[in-house]
C-alpha cells in the first residue's frame, strides 16, 4: 500500500455502563462508610453531577469493543475493513494479553496490528497521534482508535477527595487513511519528574499486589499543571497547523473538573459556548472521556463536517498532549 497524506475521523462512538449514579446516591453510599461529602460540595468543587459505575463483569475490553462496534456502524464499515486497534487504557482487565488483542477477538476483526498506550488521562490524544503516524506510512488503512476505562475498581472509596470524581465508560472513532488529512497537528509531551502528583503505584510481583493498588492525586498541584500545560499545548498545535484560537470551531480539553476546562478555555480565549462539557455526566472517565464528548458532541448534532476541533489530554505521567482534528 502506498503512504497516505494523512488520515481523517470517519465514525465516532461510545458505550457506558447501564448505572448512573447521581451525587446524591453515591453521597448516601459512602455514609454508610462514614465517608461525610455533599451534593454541593462535588457540584462546586468539579461540576460533576453524575457519573456511571460499571457493574460486575462489565469490562474495559467490553465496553471497548461496544464503542467501537457504534464507531463502525457511524463509520458505514464492517469489521473486516480494519487493520489497525490502538486502545488507551489504565485499567486493562489483563496484565496481557492486550485489551486492543481482547477487543480484537471480541469483534472478530481478521488480523491486523492490535496494541495498547499506557498514557493515563492523556491517552486518546496519544493513541490518536500513533495510528495516525501508522496510517501515513501506508502499512494500514482503517484503524479503531479507543479509549477504554473502568476506574471505579481502582479507587478507595474511604478517600473522598478522588471517589467522587471518576466514572467508567469507553470512547471511540474509526480513523481512516486520507489524501485530505484530518488530524492537522499534534504534539505530545510528558514529564515522569512529576510522577507522584497523580498515580497508582501498586504491582502485581510473586502473585501478590504490592504497594498501594489505588488511585491517589494531590488535587491542587494537578488542578495547577493542567491549567498551565493544556494551554500550553493547545497553542502550540495551532500555530503547527497555522490556525488562529479565533478559527477555532470547538474545544474538548480532557473531562477531569469544570475549574480546569473553564480556566483552560478563559486563558485561551475560547468561549463557553464552543467549548464541550460532558464532565456533568460521565465524571472523569480518563483515556475515555475525550472519545465520549467528541462522541456526544457528534450525535448531538453539535460537531459537523469540516468543523475544527482541538482535542486535549492531561494525565499521570505526567503526560500531554493535543491533537487538532478537521472533521
Amino acid at each position: 500500500m502506498r503512504p497516505a497524506a494523512g488520515s481523517r475521523i470517519t465514525g465516532t462512538g461510545s458505550a457506558l455502563p447501564a448505572r448512573a449514579v447521581t451525587n446524591e446516591q453515591l453521597v448516601s453510599e459512602l455514609a454508610a462508610r462514614g465517608v461525610q461529602t455533599s451534593d454541593a460540595w462535588i457540584v462546586e468543587r468539579t461540576g460533576i453531577r453524575q457519573r456511571y459505575v460499571a457493574e460486575p463483569g462489565l469490562t474495559t475490553t467490553g465496553l471497548g469493543a461496544s464503542a467501537a462496534r457504534s464507531a463502525l456502524q457511524a463509520a458505514g464499515l464492517p469489521v473486516e475493513a480494519v487493520d489497525l486497534i490502538v486502545v488507551a487504557t489504565s485499567t486493562p482487565d489483563q496484565i496481557f494479553p492486550s485489551t486492543a488483542c481482547l477487543i480484537q477477538a471480541e469483534l472478530g476483526v481478521p488480523g491486523g496490528a492490535a496494541f495498547d498506550v499506557q498514557a493515563v488521562c492523556s491517552g486518546f490524544v496519544y493513541a490518536l497521534s500513533v495510528a495516525d503516524a501508522l496510517l501515513r506510512t501506508g502499512a494500514h488503512r482503517t484503524a479503531l482508535v479507543i479509549g477504554s476505562e473502568v476506574f471505579s475498581r481502582i479507587l478507595d472509596w474511604d478517600d473522598r477527595t478522588t471517589c467522587v470524581l471518576f466514572g467508567d465508560g469507553a470512547g471511540a472513532v474509526v480513523l481512516e487513511a486520507s489524501d485530505q488529512p484530518g488530524l492537522l497537528a499534534q504534539r505530545l509531551h510528558a514529564d515522569g519528574s512529576r510522577a507522584r502528583i497523580l498515580c497508582t503505584a501498586g504491582r502485581v510481583e510473586a502473585g501478590k499486589v504490592q504497594g498501594d493498588p489505588f488511585l491517589r492525586m494531590d488535587g491542587p498541584a494537578v488542578f495547577k499543571v493542567a491549567v498551565e500545560v493544556l494551554d500550553s499545548s493547545a497553542r502550540e498545535v495551532l500555530d503547527a497547523a497555522g490556525l488562529a484560537v479565533s478559527e477555532l470551531d470547538w474545544l474538548i480539553p480532557h473531562q477531569a473538573n469544570i475549574r480546569i476546562l473553564t480556566a483552560t478555555a478563559r486563558r485561551l480565549g475560547v468561549p463557553a459556548e464552543r467549548m464541550i462539557v460532558t464532565v456533568d455526566r460521565h465524571g472523569n472517565t480518563s483515556a475515555a472521556s475525550v472519545p465520549l464528548a467528541l462522541d456526544w458532541g457528534v450525535r448531538g448534532g453539535m460537531i459537523r463536517p469540516g468543523q475544527s476541533v482541538l482535542l486535549q489530554g492531561v494525565g499521570g505521567g505526567l503526560t500531554w498532549g493535543s491533537a487538532l482534528v478537521r472533521m
